[in-house]
């Protein structure tokens, strides 16, 4: 939900986890801006990026990839 700003505020940015990493020090209310930069970045160097359309599909990726990561130790 990157483009929802009151989702942003009431969770301090922590829809913006890729550019919360990068730049931590980086007041969370720039996130959005940079969040352009980083995934054209991204694009232009062939590094995937991933952003969920809502929290919804942000809660099912993340089951997702707990399954996927939890089938893959148990080989």
């Amino acid at each position: 939900m990157r483009g929802n700003r009151l989702v942003s505020w009431l969770v301090g940015g922590l829809n913006f986890q890729i550019e919360h990493h990068l730049f931590p020090t980086l007041c969370h209310l720039n996130y959005p801006a940079f969040a352009n930069i980083v995934e054209d970045t991204c694009r232009e160097y062939g590094v995937p990026y991933t952003a969920s359309p809502s929290f919804r599909a942000a809660v099912a990726s993340h089951y997702r990839w707990l399954k996927h990561m939890g089938a893959a130790s148990t080989k």
